[in-house]
């Protein structure tokens, strides 16, 4: 167990007492004038285990990933910043990214960070693939001093920066030289990082996680000396009382806590709601049909009924509104019973005496799969499943509703064992990448979100493009194409982009933030480490 590691036989106690003895989140300071503690309310509770292999593959995961493992660079509120790497530059003749590394930066056990730990991560996640990242560009690294690290491409790779030098977590070589199954490593160094925070212990039975700050980290000693992570399903009674200080939180919260004291953040659209389609069988497969039901989807009526109205609808080019490479020209599908009809009349399709389409005897009959889903790190009651199955069943779509956990629903994405299915994720306020990543199946993470869609050769085209055009206007011009294909070609629908508020206690010393295009690659959630170094 990872707390008996730590010499912590007791922790799971301890940490449980913690949660309801100590009154008042971050309110003490020690002699050092470090903050106490700071609590974070969470909703699911359970991320997994904070190293790159043993995390949930959301953005949640990876931020309780984040406090412990640092990357070459980092956002701020607004832009990038050094990490790990101090300096850096892109050499365009060597096709090289040059990281001048900080010499003050330190693992957790004392030893220095060098360039050789960088040279290994990259060789590493080559032969045991990190699913957060994607190495196919990479031609290798070369150490050109202690602390200098070049890292070739094999040609343009625009988003290198975001993809790469802001989200891939680099490894102590001297601890993972010898981990042969990276995703069953559970040893003391599994959790060994050069992050602001060490992690002590994570409690699966109460869904805890308790942090400790480092307090030789590099950009300066944390301000807060623990980080707690608890799991509430009410984060209003959680703030209100002050088991915490800082939650996700829904947006009818916002009034109340706002007259009780807490300060309001709110984000730009970085998270969609959207349906997965299998495309890969009829009548899924024919544009017309995907068409049809974006037509007959009404989307606002899901945003009035299931949201109080709180969201808008989304792009179905994918990419966020507030997107600085969104293109207002994208495709729109507005509510048209009559069009959806017509598209389904032309696929051979008729209704039957029960208001059913059918053809040749067989019932035109969908399944679809919803569950309660995590929504920026808050658990969201969704009701979108039953507005959807009543707006197909009246558009002459037999529908039948399944509920399942949301784990369980992204394995059977993942395996092709479905009809429609109901997920959602962050990212599109990120880098472009996204869009590789959420539409074909040779980008990137491999995530349960992306559509795997290969069927269209200009957008296989467009997609490669983009990833290589390195001038900033020229690559815009494509990703504006890119979108306009999406919409068209609907692999999948984009629902609705939620209102995403986090609220927090000012008097906790702490003032969080909204990262401008997510933290690493995308991810909207307000729980940024520089708010406790910076």
């Amino acid at each position: 167990m990872v707390n008996k590691t730590y010499g912590l036989p007791c922790m799971m106690s301890v940490v449980s007492a913690l949660f309801f003895i100590v009154l008042l989140s971050g309110a003490a300071a020690d002699a050092k004038d470090q903050i106490k503690e700071v609590r974070i309310a969470d909703a699911k509770g359970d991320w997994g285990y904070p190293n790159p292999y043993r995390h949930y593959p959301r953005g949640p995961g990876y931020v309780r990933m984040s406090w412990v493992f640092d990357t070459l660079v980092w956002k701020d509120k607004e832009t990038y910043i050094p990490a790990l790497a101090e300096s850096w530059e892109f050499n365009s003749q060597s096709m090289a990214y040059i990281f001048q590394l900080n010499p003050k930066a330190r693992w957790h056990d004392g030893r220095p960070v060098t360039g050789e730990d960088v040279v290994f991560t990259l060789h590493y996640m080559k032969h045991h693939p990190y699913r957060w990242i994607d190495l196919s560009r990479i031609s290798g690294a070369k150490l050109l001093g202690k602390y200098t690290v070049a890292v070739f491409l094999n040609n343009g790779y625009a988003p290198f920066l975001s993809d790469i030098g802001g989200t891939m977590p680099i490894l102590p070589k001297h601890i993972w030289k010898e981990v042969k199954i990276p995703e069953t490593f559970d040893e003391p160094g599994a959790y060994i990082g050069s992050g602001p925070y060490r992690f002590k212990d994570y409690d699966r039975a109460n869904k805890t996680y308790l942090y400790e700050s480092f307090d030789d980290y590099y950009l300066g000693r944390p301000k807060v000396h623990q980080l707690i992570y608890i799991k509430t399903g009410n984060p209003l009674m959680a703030l209100s009382t002050h088991q915490a200080s800082l939650s996700s939180i829904q947006p009818d919260m916002v009034t109340v806590l706002k007259q009780k004291g807490f300060t309001i953040l709110a984000d730009s659209y970085g998270w969609n709601k959207k349906l997965m389609i299998n495309h890969t069988i009829s009548p899924f497969n024919d544009v017309r049909f995907r068409q049809a039901l974006v037509y007959m989807i009404n989307r606002r009526e899901i945003i009035d009924k299931a949201h109080r109205g709180f969201g808008r609808i989304a792009s179905c080019g994918l990419l966020s509104v507030d997107h600085d490479m969104y293109n207002p020209d994208t495709p729109v599908y507005p509510f048209d019973l009559s069009r959806a009809q017509d598209l389904i009349a032309s696929l051979g399709y008729k209704k039957n005496g029960q208001g059913y389409y059918e053809r040749d005897g067989t019932v035109l009959t969908v399944a679809l799969l919803a569950s309660n889903i995590t929504v920026a790190g808050g658990s969201v009651h969704d009701r979108d499943g039953e507005i959807i199955k009543k707006q197909l069943n009246d558009g002459g779509i037999k529908t039948q509703l399944i509920h399942m956990e949301q784990t369980t629903i992204d394995s059977k994405i993942k395996n092709w064992d479905f009809m429609l299915a109901i997920s959602g994720h962050g990212g599109i306020m990120g880098d472009p990448k996204v869009l590789n990543e959420m539409i074909g199946s040779a980008y990137g993470s491999g995530s349960v979100n992306s559509a795997r869609f290969d069927k269209n050769t200009r957008l296989n085209s467009l997609l490669a493009q983009q990833m290589a055009t390195m001038d900033r206007e020229k690559r815009k011009a494509v990703v504006f194409q890119i979108q306009e294909l999406h919409a068209r070609l609907l692999p999948a629908i984009p629902l609705y982009y939620p209102d995403t508020y986090s609220a927090f206690d000012p008097s906790a010393g702490i003032d969080w933030f909204y990262t401008k295009g997510g933290i690493a690659k995308g991810i909207p959630i307000s729980q940024n480490k520089m708010a406790l170094v910076r």
